[in-house]
């Protein structure tokens, strides 16, 4: 099975990121903003912008401030569970690729609020969305690979750099054809 990434792995490594980058960790962070009495998101981007304090980091900051949203604090099997709980027929599908994605090398598994992102070392390859109660969406990272058959424009699913899907209603639909595909997106990634 691939290792399941879970929000305080990317906690950790954003930490380290913003002590990398502005040579505080992140306690001398909130000691600073604590000082400084920031009452809204708005007025802590700013301040922090002009601190040099961008993208990940800043973020982190802002939520250590302001609060985390339920489904960060919540496990990658609860996200995952959550996903699947009103859509049940669907969760062997899921589980199908997942089983699949283990056999392919170093792949990660990184459970999000409403899909589940496949993940080489270097990026996302492939995600698996939940989309309809009888439908889940494989999308697929393809570079110069055209709609086709059963492989279909992926069109909201999982984040911009997917590109392609596969609509998968029962785990027979992952067969050779949609495998194949997989494994492609999988060794573009690495």
């Amino acid at each position: 099975m691939p290792e399941m990434r879970t929000w305080e792995s990317m906690r950790a490594r954003i930490r380290a990121q913003l002590e990398r980058q502005s040579g505080h960790d992140t306690e001398t962070w909130k000691n600073r903003i604590a000082a400084r009495a920031m009452s809204d998101e708005a007025t802590l981007r700013t301040w922090l912008a002009e601190e040099g304090v961008r993208g990940y980091p800043q973020t982190l900051l802002v939520r250590e401030t302001f609060g985390y949203p339920d489904f960060l604090l919540a496990s990658a099997d609860e996200l995952v569970d959550a996903q699947y709980a009103d859509r049940p027929g669907l969760r062997p599908v899921f589980d199908a690729v997942v089983a699949t994605v283990s056999g392919f090398g170093h792949a990660d598994v990184q459970a999000r609020k409403t899909y589940v992102s496949l993940l080489t070392p270097k990026r996302t390859f492939a995600v698996a969305q939940a989309t309809t109660r009888t439908r889940l969406d494989l999308g697929l990272r393809l570079a110069a690979v055209e709609p086709h058959g059963r492989l279909l424009p992926a069109r909201s699913v999982g984040n911009d750099a997917i590109t392609l899907r596969f609509a998968l209603a029962t785990a027979d639909d992952v067969d050779d054809e949609c495998l194949a595909w997989l494994r492609r997106a999988y060794d573009e990634s690495c």
